[in-house]
């Protein structure tokens, strides 16, 4: 299979808004105002979106990115950070997501950046394995706690 990564484009809203939708659920869904924000230059986060497509030019992955001041074991003020990470459970372990980091790691470079970093929730084993699998080292584990004031 081959797969094309790009910076995601207008004409791609709904490819976008239906992977988000797989990635982060559509329980308080805003996810298709974030991406006209986004396309409208209003959009805090994220500051670059790449889509990867198959061979019908059928969207089956996502990496949306950003540049945060600190990460969990970075060094720099100013890493590059994988907010959002998905490949279709179809073209999984197919090396979709290694080119999705790929791609975002060169996107990070063109930015400044000498570090990138990613998340996953503590009882994602399937997430941590594929953040290993796309060459992150795994910097530890950590809980956060917020309230209201």
């Amino acid at each position: 299979m081959t797969v094309d990564i790009r910076p995601a484009t207008p004409p791609d809203t709904v490819a976008w808004l239906e992977l988000r939708r797989a990635l982060f659920g559509t329980e308080d869904d805003n996810h298709a105002a974030e991406i006209a924000a986004y396309f409208d230059g209003t959009a805090r986060e994220p500051l670059a979106v790449l889509l990867a497509f198959d061979d019908t030019a059928a969207a089956i992955g996502l990496a949306e990115l950003s540049i945060r001041a600190y990460a969990e074991g970075c060094r720099t003020d100013r890493v590059a950070y994988l907010e959002g990470w998905y490949v279709a459970p179809h073209v999984r372990r197919q090396g979709v997501g290694k080119a999705l980091v790929t791609a975002a790691e060169q996107w990070g470079r063109a930015q400044g950046c000498t570090e990138f970093a990613s998340d996953a929730m503590v009882d994602n084993d399937t997430s941590a394995a594929a953040h290993r699998a796309a060459g992150f080292t795994d910097v530890g584990l950590i809980r956060c706690f917020r309230k209201d004031l």
